[in-house]
């Protein structure tokens, strides 16, 4: 029987290739977006019979985290959750004003970090009842590797990563694993504009000479959530192309 898995901000990137690559390797997907409905219809099409929902959620308000999860059990047992989406946003940390940086704060911290805690929260306990279940949170190499214009989104993936170690020790005994990834700079939409400008420097800093795919993160993902990995829990795999040890 196959097992079901939701990913959030699946509508394109990361997010997207993940549910694609865990559809191939006979995963049953639930997808979240937040506003690309026709990308997300795009994705479920791709899917096909693989997909089991469209689930539409605001995740920058937290609050919204039990329903989502609520929404997507109406339509069967959980085994896992991706916790995709997430939000970039540069911004100069002493220079930008006030006003500017609370909402910066408020909004990366909600999505990146708050919410995929609630999601977690919420999934575990449909976990715990069936005796099994994994979670899987995309952080980023900037949770352990500072740069500079980004402090409040780095300190949302630190959290995201020291959340999922924390959690694979206090939940490893109810049969539920933890995992992230931590990608360096990923070709997607969401950064394409920033990297357009920097492209020369981006690339002087990869030794393997070019940014992540999609696929990239999506195939060190689906072999988190296999069952080949099935004595790991509480690791986070640097997609980074050589760029940062720790």
């Amino acid at each position: 029987m196959s097992k079901r898995v939701l990913v959030t901000g699946a509508s394109r990137g990361i997010g997207r290739a993940i549910a694609s690559r865990l559809a191939k390797s006979g995963w049953l997907v639930a997808i979240h977006y937040n506003r690309r409905v026709e990308e997300a219809a795009e994705a479920a099409r791709e899917l096909g019979s693989a997909c089991t929902g469209l689930h539409a959620m605001d995740l920058s308000n937290p609050s919204n985290a039990d329903a989502l999860i609520a929404d997507v059990l109406t339509n069967g047992p959980l085994d896992a959750v991706v916790n995709n989406a997430g939000i970039y946003l540069h911004q100069d940390f002493v220079e930008c004003s006030d006003n500017d940086f609370e909402v910066a704060f408020r909004q990366v911290m909600a999505v990146n970090f708050e919410s995929p805690l609630r999601l977690t929260r919420a999934a575990c306990k449909h976990f715990v009842k069936q005796g099994q279940g994994k979670v899987l949170n995309v952080a980023s190499r900037v949770g352990f590797k500072g740069e500079a214009g980004a402090a409040v989104y780095a300190a949302s993936k630190s959290a995201l990563i020291n959340l999922t170690r924390s959690l694979a020790v206090e939940l490893a005994g109810k049969n539920i694993q933890c995992f992230a990834i931590a990608p360096g700079w990923v070709d997607t939409a969401m950064v394409r504009p920033e990297v357009e400008s920097r492209l020369p420097e981006i690339l002087s800093g990869l030794p393997l000479g070019r940014m992540a795919s999609a696929e990239d993160c999506a195939a060190a993902a689906s072999f988190l959530l296999s069952d080949e990995a099935c004595y790991l829990s509480g690791i986070a795999i640097d997609i980074n192309g050589a760029s940062y040890f720790h």
